[in-house]
């Protein structure tokens, strides 16, 4: 793909489900493409289209303007940032923007570390799975300040439609925080349900078409619930990174004083899925645990 100079240089680390093909869009839309991922197979077919492969975090940062994360866990965040190899300190005055879902506390921590460096920063995590990633229709909520989101949003925009500056850097974490509550109790309803009329011996696609259009219709039901209908457990979203979502959630509702019933059970359900071996499964697989109990 041929470059365009007039466009900002982006580092993209974290080439996981979503990862690749965000940073796909920004190299098909023209933006000179530096990467890394820890498995370095996993940026061969970017490479193949003209992004250049990194051998550190470091090396990212030293030729881009716009770095991003997409990374696991606020831990290979931290490092990814924070580390002697990490972009804070060898980036050139850069917009560092992780999408990762992360913890609010760390992305203050990151824009101080940030601001005391000379650089700009967000937290953007995501919604919207591996399909609006792929789709480029990715929901982006932001935080940090509104001059580094002007800057960034042309950028963002070539990954997501739904776009919200949220408030002061943690802002976009904790609106996320917000995202996977509702979630949570929303998948358990899904895989209720269809369980349900399994037992009731109807047709789950059939089902689908007569209640997706209704009041219960929605993301995770009329796609969730149509990969659960063709036993499909693929992970669009891997089960061991909702609960890490949940865990970082549960906490901060710990501290705001807030009981969260509904994601505390959902917690222990995708626990016990993990238990069993089932952590790399996809959120639509605790329909498994419905109806089999594995």
């Amino acid at each position: 793909m041929t470059h365009n100079p007039s466009l900002p240089r982006v580092g993209f680390i974290g080439l996981g489900i979503m990862g690749q093909h965000m940073a796909a869009h920004l190299l098909a839309a023209g933006h000179p493409l530096a990467v890394y991922n820890r498995s370095p197979d996993k940026a061969a077919a970017l490479v193949a289209k003209g992004a250049v492969a990194c051998a550190t975090p470091a090396q990212v940062a030293q030729q881009s303007d716009v770095i991003i994360t997409m990374v696991g866990y606020p831990s290979d965040v931290e490092e990814v940032w924070l580390g002697g190899q990490g972009i804070i300190a060898h980036a050139q005055k850069a917009l560092l923007i992780d999408m990762t879902t992360s913890s609010p506390a760390l992305a203050k921590r990151l824009a101080v570390a940030c601001a005391q460096a000379g650089h700009q920063a967000l937290d953007a995590p995501v919604s919207g799975g591996d399909v609006g990633a792929r789709d480029a229709k990715l929901s982006i909520m932001v935080g940090g300040d509104a001059s580094a989101f002007d800057k960034a949003l042309p950028i963002l925009q070539r990954m997501g439609t739904n776009i919200v500056h949220m408030g002061g850097a943690g802002a976009g974490q904790h609106t996320k925080m917000s995202n996977q509550i509702v979630i949570a109790s929303t998948i358990m309803g899904v895989c209720e349900g269809l369980a349900y009329a399994k037992g009731a011996g109807l047709d789950a696609e059939a089902l689908l078409r007569c209640i997706g259009g209704g009041a219960a219709g929605g993301f995770q039901l009329n796609v969730m619930g149509s990969r659960i209908a063709k036993g499909d457990f693929a992970p669009g979203f891997f089960i061991e990174h909702f609960l890490k979502d949940l865990g970082i959630a549960l906490a901060e509702a710990e501290q705001m004083g807030l009981d969260l019933p509904g994601a505390t059970l959902a917690r222990k359900l995708y626990n016990d899925m993990a238990a069993k071996g089932s952590s790399r499964l996809g959120t639509q697989a605790l329909f498994q645990l419905y109806v089999t109990g594995v």
